[in-house]
């Protein structure tokens, strides 16, 4: 058929796929009408049309009509529909995390790419916080558990987030959408297709949502006025054009644009800790979730504390040109030409203790965020024969990354720091004041063991310099990275029952680093001063304690050791990748598939300060992570090919795993020698005799475990006493068991009238929160619902949706994490008593403050749709 014919007919029409409503592994309907049996879903999880069944691949593929009945705008709401993935953000919406089999990247770190690929358009996005936002008209989105390095390159090495938006249409159309809900939620949204020529065709989309924040922020010191955060406030356009210059050949162009200006993201207390009272002191009213009895945990509170503006301006723009080339001389093959340019920008700021009082802060205005700069570059040749279907591909990238950090101290810094060191003094010695100023004593020059012993009890001397107020550091750091990769991926048909895919993918990457670490004005006097007492320090609390006041003291955004340092790497490397599978179809009801899979994701840069004790390390740079997936599955089409039901087991190793954690003080990158995750996906869907009522689910079993570890074998050994709980154990935001279900009904009820209802639900077990696995971090198993009610006309040219999310308003922990400066979990030696005996954390010497960025509440409203 030539290309132009099947643009007319498909360009105003989702590919043909599954059911209204979706379920991991059973792809959903992919056009406006319902389909009624299994054939009827056709994905392209290979580069081609291939229907669910006949691919030997888990795919979950979900169309607009099924985001919609499931309350999903973007990859984040995407998780309610997908088991076996979770999709967080932390400080910020930028720092948006997608997880599938328990495996994904922390995305608080812009030197780190993805596990979890996001592809729009089929333009690679390199960071899941990039391709964050109101996804608009879509034709479906496809979900890819496991490697998927052949098709979709590098930093695919869990799976891929495939989204496929509506192309213009020959046949002229609008949409108009106008929602209203709690929160004083308001959303506008609009679109227009048609012809412009015979020839070309438009469409344009713009949408504009605003919403109050869900939590409620008290304040304290100020000067922050404003008393809620985790708003909405995003408008988001996008244009494309589609030109049929002839019969065999296609442009498509796509330009967008959205930003964001918007205040998130608060943490709350989960666990205050002993260092309350020092909060306390310095800020007006508790300046935090006063602690529980005996500092346990606290019950989910939707009331934050922050002092400081927590602002981000986030602007996301690009162009991407599509060129498909029918070659009739070349054996009827096609040639596929994606040309993209992308830049994303992120201007934050937050309060980095979040209590009330000033203690240290990044502000908004440009000195902390970052830049991606993308161009990405694919030429794909595809065609077949009666018995092979082949493809070879070519892939370049170049990405530019501009990193700015800052820290800006409070009035209560250089106080706050007194309270816990002398905290810690008095405790061993408590002729020993705890006293908000102190700090002097240990930085005074020329200090001596009497002196400082005299400045510590009585005050005197107490003269040396603190850490002042104002801008302390100001980080910019630059990399650039160039990729290229050839690849190829090809099914032989042995016989009209056995297939075998083979494909290979060979990258090369180089990446550079260009940074400047200074700290500004006077800081780093204090750190300088206290390294220079190290001995007098010593002699009054021994050799064992006396780096560990210094250490706080020396903390990396007050290390004078950064002030004006350099950083210049550079590293190239090259990997092989690839899969080979065999599928065996019984009869038209059963296919059974066997496969391998060798992923990709790429070494990086920790664009952040990292010190070992107070000396800065020398490098920054971190290796390459591979994994090694095998997965053996069926796939069956039972009465009359009205009911699917498919099953998989999949065992993965993962070398080099890039686990991003947290440290209290800063974001550090260390290499996993290995993690393991195997279970089982299934999936479930039938199209019942009830017209218009369709029932399904899925499930994934999921064991995913560190391998056992010790110090040795880290790129910093250093970091094992903050890690000492992973060896052996189930990693983080993995729970054993996820479940997903759904219920979707959609009828004519007569008089020229349509009614439909859906619910969606899924279950998650418990797993933990905190990529330390510390147990305050554990979520406890929960499940969420969300639902709809549709009434409207039957041609669809109005429809109100009555809807809500989270419907029995469950209180869930996103990310849970160490407040910064807030106590300690772990110790300094090896515990050799109790349930964590051979680690570093003893849970009755635990005083660290716990704080977590929490999942949405429930929210509910009504849309009024008008189509035609």
């Amino acid at each position: 058929m030539r290309l132009t014919q099947i643009l007319r007919t498909s360009a105003s029409v989702a590919v043909v796929g599954a059911v209204a409503f979706g379920f991991a592994g059973a792809a959903q309907a992919q056009d406006q009408g319902q389909p009624s049996t299994v054939d009827d879903i056709i994905v392209t999880a290979q580069k081609r049309e291939q229907s669910l069944q006949d691919v030997p691949i888990v795919v979950t593929s979900l169309n607009q009509e099924t985001l919609d009945n499931a309350g999903v705008r973007d990859i984040k709401d995407l998780q309610i529909l997908t088991p076996g993935m979770t999709v967080t953000s932390t400080q910020s919406e930028a720092s948006t995390t997608a997880r599938i089999r328990g495996v994904g990247t922390v995305g608080d770190n812009p030197g780190l790419e993805s596990s979890v690929g996001v592809v729009i358009d089929g333009v690679y996005r390199s960071r899941n916080g990039v391709g964050f936002g109101d996804l608009g008209e879509l034709q479906r989105i496809e979900v890819l558990k496991g490697p998927q390095g052949t098709l979709f390159g590098k930093n695919t090495s869990a799976g891929v987030i495939n989204i496929i938006t509506e192309a213009p249409s020959f046949t002229p159309g609008y949409s108009l959408e106008a929602t209203a809900g709690n929160f004083d939620a308001l959303g506008i949204a609009g679109s227009v297709t048609g012809p412009i020529t015979d020839k070309l065709a438009m469409r344009m989309y713009a949408a504009r949502r605003v919403r109050d924040g869900f939590y409620d922020v008290n304040t304290g010191d100020g000067p922050r006025t404003r008393t809620d955060d985790q708003n909405q406030d995003f408008w988001t356009a996008r244009g494309q054009l589609l030109w049929l210059p002839s019969d065999n050949v296609s442009f498509r162009l796509i330009a967008d644009y959205s930003a964001r200006d918007e205040m998130c993201c608060a943490g709350v207390q989960i666990r205050t800790g002993p260092t309350y009272a020092f909060v306390d002191a310095l800020s007006a009213g508790t300046g935090q979730q006063p602690p529980a009895a005996g500092f346990g945990p606290l019950p989910i509170s939707r009331t934050a504390y922050a002092n400081r503006d927590n602002g981000q301006q986030i602007e996301d723009r690009g162009v991407s040109l599509e060129g498909n080339f029918d070659l009739q001389a070349f054996g009827g093959s096609t040639l596929t030409s994606v040309t993209s340019w992308r830049n994303w920008t992120g201007t934050l700021g937050f309060d980095v203790d979040y209590t009330g009082a000033d203690i240290i802060w990044r502000d908004d205005d440009g000195n902390y965020g970052f830049d991606v700069e993308n161009m990405t570059q694919e030429f794909r040749l595809a065609g077949a024969t009666d018995r092979l279907d082949w493809l070879v591909g070519l892939f370049m990238t170049r990405e530019d990354i501009s990193r700015g950090d800052s820290y800006i101290y409070g009035d209560d810094y250089t106080p706050f720091l007194s309270y816990l060191l002398t905290s810690s003094l008095n405790a061993a010695n408590p002729a020993i004041p705890i006293n908000p100023g102190r700090i002097p004593c240990f930085t005074r020059a020329g200090q001596t063991t009497a002196g400082l012993g005299a400045c510590l009890v009585a005050g005197v001397g107490a003269t040396g310099p603190g850490f002042g107020t104002g801008l302390g550091v100001r980080d910019t750091y630059e990399q650039q990275s160039d990729s290229i990769a050839v690849f190829t991926n090809n099914t032989f048909k042995v016989t009209d029952k056995f297939d075998v895919t083979l494909g290979l993918r060979y990258t090369h990457d180089s990446k550079s680093l260009d940074g400047m670490q200074r700290n500004t004005g006077t800081n780093g006097a204090a750190c300088a001063g206290a390294i220079g007492n190290s001995a007098a320090i010593a002699g009054l609390v021994g050799a064992a304690t006396a780096p560990v006041l210094v250490a706080n003291i020396c903390l990396p955004w007050a290390n004078p050791l950064y002030n004006n340092r350099t950083i210049t790497e550079d590293y190239s490397n090259g990997e092989l990748s690839g899969t080979i599978k065999a599928a065996y179809r019984f009869n038209d009801m059963l296919m059974a598939y066997g496969s391998y899979a060798r992923g990709y994701k790429s070494f990086g840069y920790n664009l952040d300060r990292v010190q070992n004790g107070v000396t800065p390390v020398s490098s920054l740079l971190f290796p390459s992570e591979m994994v090694d997936s095998y997965e053996l599955g069926f796939k069956a089409t039972l009465a009359e090919r009205t009911i699917l039901l498919n099953a998989t087991y999949f065992d993965q190793t993962f070398e080099d795993f890039q686990l991003n954690t947290f440290l209290g003080t800063a974001f550090v990158v260390e290499s996993i020698p290995e993690l393991t995750s195997r279970g089982v996906d299934a999936d479930f869907l039938w199209f019942t005799p009830i017209e218009g009522l369709s029932l399904g689910g899925g499930v994934t079993y999921t064991d995913t475990q560190y391998g056992v570890f010790t110090a040795a074998d880290l790129t910093n050994p250093g970091n094992f006493g903050q890690l000492s709980l992973l060896p052996g154990a189930k990693a983080s935001f993995a729970p054993e068991w996820s479940a997903t279900g759904q219920i979707n009904f959609d009828r004519s009820i007569g008089h020229g009238l349509r009614l439909g209802m859906s619910l969606s639900a899924k279950y998650s077990a418990e797993y933990n929160t905190g990529s330390d696995l510390l147990p305050y971090k554990q979520q406890d198993a929960f499940t969420l619902f969300n639902g709809r009610v549709s009434f409207g006309s039957e041609d669809e040219r109005w429809t109100i949706d009555v809807w809500g999310q989270n419907l029995t308003d469950e209180e869930y922990v996103q990310v849970a994490y160490n407040a910064p400066l807030q106590g300690s979990a772990f110790q300094r030696t090896v515990q050799t008593t109790g349930a964590y005996a051979g680690t570093f954390y003893n849970p009755a010497l635990d005083t660290q403050t716990y704080n977590a960025y929490l999942g949405q509440p429930r929210t509910f409203g009504a849309t009024l749709r008008i189509k035609y």
